[in-house]
């Protein structure tokens, strides 16, 4: 029975760890690039949208499927980004344990 206790105890201190990995990415934010920097978004370390910037300049050519497709870009560079990160916090949090396939956390 011994070590079903220390399983449960090290489960409830990863479910608090987990808790304060899903406050923190709260916070964190991260920025895609497209078009040399013409268009950015910025996310979430949750993938919320939080901003979107886009050089006046793109819309002097009214060519609306270029601004479409940055904007697109954009977003797809951020979310790789956010998922680096969360990949490297879980990374830390579970001390390198490999997760079974499917498994997402921590959304």
């Amino acid at each position: 029975m011994k070590n079903l206790g220390e399983m449960m105890r090290k489960a409830q201190e990863m479910q608090a760890r987990m808790a304060e990995l899903q406050e923190k990415l709260g916070q964190i934010e991260k920025t895609g690039v497209a078009g040399g920097g013409m268009v950015e978004v910025t996310l979430s370390g949750k993938a919320q949208a939080r901003r979107v910037k886009i050089d006046p300049s793109l819309f002097a050519s009214r060519d609306v499927e270029v601004v479409e497709d940055l904007v697109v870009a954009a977003f797809n560079d951020a979310k790789a980004k956010v998922e680096a990160h969360v990949a490297e916090e879980m990374a830390q949090l579970t001390g390198g344990l490999q997760l079974p396939p499917g498994f997402q956390l921590p959304f």
